[in-house]
């Protein structure tokens, strides 16, 4: 069984992972509207792993015996400066959700909850990859720039992520 706390704060995590897949949704049409259809299929896939996020969050606290209560998402941000703007904003958030992650196995080793610990581990390792994966795009566009053949040549590599 969770505890109240840590229930609670679970509860917070699927809503801030929603957020996440909305922002993504808001970076996608961004996208669209700049014409980039493989940054906004690129944000496309991410917001669908961001619900898959949630969904393991909402299934694990059911399986410990807790209740889902969702919490009202705001809305995310609708406006960029440029592609570079996008995964500059991506990075920024994919470090503040990992802090968010480390904050939750934090109360998981405060209460003893080893099994939380244990699913919180999978979301830890995760975060590395999603930073990793966003700082690389960041790094590319930085190099390559925001206009011309190359920003073109990236658009179609991130049309090629899967799922």
């Amino acid at each position: 069984m969770l505890s109240q706390a840590m229930q609670d704060a679970i509860n917070e995590q699927i809503k801030n992972e929603l957020y996440s897949a909305y922002l993504y949704l808001s970076m996608a049409a961004y996208a669209e509207e700049d014409n980039l259809p493989g940054f906004a299929h690129w944000m496309k896939a991410q917001a669908q792993e961001e619900v898959e996020h949630a969904m393991k969050f909402f299934n694990y606290v059911t399986e410990r015996g807790g209740r889902v209560v969702l919490q009202a998402i705001d809305q995310p941000p609708v406006e960029f400066a440029s592609p570079t703007d996008l995964f500059e904003k991506t990075l920024e958030h994919e470090r503040h959700v990992t802090s968010l992650i480390h904050d939750l196995y934090a109360l998981a080793l405060k209460e003893n909850d080893y099994a939380s610990q244990v699913m919180l581990q999978w979301f830890i390792e995760e975060q590395v990859e999603e930073e990793a994966n966003a700082a690389q795009i960041l790094a590319t566009l930085k190099m390559a720039g925001d206009k011309g053949n190359p920003l073109v040549m990236l658009d179609r590599a991130l049309a090629s992520r899967e799922g």
